[in-house]
């Protein structure tokens, strides 16, 4: 129990310093090994790459490559474009259409960051013509909008949940569509309550193309998510593959059809991709040597242990692991926390009977909403970067609202299982 403490300790350290999350997370895992294990050095590398050695994780790669080469191709445009002729006689239809635009862009991309800019970037100018929304919630808006690009499968969340648990990628997607619609619902009931309060939104200005012509135009990129689930679904091919299907998708489209790809915005797209998921993707293969650590040194076992002794009931493990979650979620991004956390918990989990697809939807969720909860909120950094004159802290109030109804939506789903196993 000392050596994980003192691995945690060394971590917290490093981070207070200012160190990356991925450099902390490898560095405080070497002196670990090098002080308690005797190890030589080439380890080191060597659990690195078998990290990523991993075809479930190219999934993370191609879904960010596919978001990429939407955002650039005119497909998220389109998407709003349909969705505004849907709702544009609501009022407030602006802030709704952003909500339920990124909900239809999380089925294409699986990322939480690139549904906030590729949505964020159309929707915040248009409410900002509309003369009556503040910025502040404007961009909150596309924000907690962000979050339903992991709620929504596919989920590149639930992608490295799968291969942490090995639970069935295709049976997490299923899982999570239900409980990402909620969530939706519930968001778009808290933007129509906040904007009738504020008196946004009345000033007549919202227009829309016709139905018929929005959703012609917008024919191809309705019929990504139903190429990419219906293949998940249907069997017709994996998770993975089907990642690598939506960007030859994405391309094709983007190229032949919109024709909005010529060769500068693709090669604006792949550079993108190319830095977001090499991010990613050294910070999973540095938790992944850092769990390693722990795991020789007995630590998981040992958490295990422990919680077994506190919660002895599937309810009571459920109410302690979204509290933890939630916690987390405010401080430190989804892929560390999953990393870090998933491996010490399943076991208990499994032991106390829980449905390890429920308890993947749930943890997606929760780590979700992380990404609006202040002071790490990764999808609030993503937002206030569209418009800098906005500054944060007026963002973190306008955001308090929805993480209070971000909170009743995961009790929701962690206490009608039914959302996330119906299928099963």
């Amino acid at each position: 129990m000392m050596e994980g403490s003192l691995i945690f300790g060394i971590l917290c350290v490093l981070m207070l310093l200012g160190f990356p999350i991925a450099i902390s997370l490898g560095m405080s895992a070497i002196v670990a090994m090098l002080l308690f294990q005797d190890m030589s050095l080439i380890i080191f590398p060597q659990r690195i790459f078998a990290g990523n050695d991993s075809f479930p994780m190219m999934a993370i790669i191609f879904f960010m490559v596919a978001g990429e080469l939407m955002l650039q191709g005119g497909i998220s445009k389109r998407l709003v474009n349909v969705a505004n002729s849907f709702l544009s006689k609501i009022r407030g239809s602006l802030a709704l259409i952003s909500i339920v635009t990124s909900a239809f862009f999380g089925a294409l991309s699986g990322s939480n960051l690139a549904t906030t800019a590729a949505i964020g970037n159309v929707m915040y100018p248009e409410m900002l013509k509309d003369g009556t929304y503040d910025k502040g919630f404007s961009l909150t808006i596309q924000a907690v909008g962000g979050t339903l690009g992991t709620m929504i499968p596919p989920s590149i969340p639930l992608v490295v949940y799968g291969t942490l648990t090995n639970v069935s990628i295709a049976n997490l997607f299923v899982g999570v569509f239900l409980p990402g619609i909620v969530m939706c619902i519930l968001y778009c009931i808290a933007v129509s309550w906040i904007i009738k309060g504020r008196n946004m939104a009345n000033s007549k200005t919202e227009k829309s193309t016709t139905l018929s012509r929005s959703v012609r135009e917008g024919f191809w990129a309705l019929l990504t998510p139903v190429i990419i689930l219906g293949g998940i679904y249907s069997g017709v091919f994996s998770p993975t593959e089907s990642a690598a299907v939506a960007c030859g998708y994405a391309f094709i489209v983007g190229k032949f059809i919109y024709k909005e790809l010529d060769a500068k915005s693709t090669y604006s797209a792949m550079w993108n991709a190319t830095l977001a998921s090499a991010a990613i993707m050294f910070l999973c293969s540095c938790a992944s040597f850092f769990g390693w650590v722990l795991t020789i040194q007995g630590f998981p076992q040992i958490v295990a242990g422990y919680l077994a002794t506190v919660v002895d009931t599937r309810v009571a493990f459920l109410i302690l692991m979204n509290i933890a979650f939630l916690i987390a979620g405010m401080f430190v991004d989804i892929n560390t926390i999953q990393l870090l956390m998933i491996p010490l918990v399943a076991p208990v989990a499994i032991a106390l009977g829980v449905n390890m697809v429920q308890f993947g939807v749930i943890a997606c969720i929760n780590l979700s909403l992380g990404c609006i909860t202040p002071p790490f909120g990764a999808c609030l950094f993503v937002a206030s970067s569209i418009d800098k004159s906005v500054k944060l802290e007026s963002m973190y109030k306008e955001v308090i609202p929805f993480c209070i109804v971000g909170i009743i939506g995961i009790f929701i789903i962690t206490f009608i299982p039914i959302l996330s196993t119906w299928m099963l």
